[in-house]
């Protein structure tokens, strides 16, 4: 027999979201699992992840459970760091080139991957704890010069919104910037639209 409360603390201090593996750690089997779910305590999110049924994790928390290589990416990254107002139709991140796409179709939460060659996917990535789980979002100096780069694959409020977020922000790194901008062959780009403001 098993203490529901253990359960729900251990929930709680992975971010909302637990793997069977984890579950079959408390001493929960498949048949206890699926009890669970049919009394409505837990859901399953994803094959082999769940989530309490009276709990709202964090998203980028689930994301960072569920996808642990994944780097919070883009939109996503710069609503992170308050540059835009506008929440983005679905999770944008960063995956390693090869990764299988189905991996991320998942019907919990939206998800839009960028694949991604690997000595730039790995490149710039900050950590952040959020409710006791290890979040990958790239730093904000990386996230201007990917709004840069993906300057046609984001609205153009949102592009001049970003900037503006950015220079007005105390903790940018213009060296960083201008070093990300060389790695990306983005130099020319970053002086036409940052450079006339730093």
């Amino acid at each position: 027999m098993f203490d529901f409360k253990v359960v729900k603390e251990k929930f709680i201090t992975y971010g909302g979201v637990l793997k069977t593996s984890e579950l079959n750690d408390l001493g929960l089997n498949t048949r206890q699992i699926k009890k669970l779910m049919d009394k409505d305590k837990i859901e399953k999110i994803k094959y082999g992840y769940y989530t309490l049924q009276d709990y709202f994790p964090r998203e980028e928390v689930v994301i960072a459970r569920l996808f642990p290589e994944a780097v919070i990416f883009l939109e996503s990254a710069l609503r992170f760091y308050n540059y835009i107002d506008r929440i983005p139709g679905a999770w944008q991140i960063a995956v390693e080139k090869h990764s299988n796409p189905n991996k991320y179709n998942i019907n919990y939460l939206r998800v839009k991957a960028f694949y991604i060659i690997k000595k730039y996917q790995t490149l710039g990535i900050d950590t952040y704890e959020i409710d006791n789980v290890k979040v990958k979002i790239y730093d904000r100096d990386k996230s201007i010069c990917d709004l840069i780069r993906y300057e046609d694959k984001v609205d153009s409020e949102i592009f001049s919104t970003a900037l503006r977020g950015y220079i007005n922000d105390e903790k940018k790194n213009i060296n960083s910037l201008i070093n990300y901008a060389q790695i990306f062959n983005i130099r020319d780009k970053i002086d036409k639209y940052i450079g006339v403001w730093v």
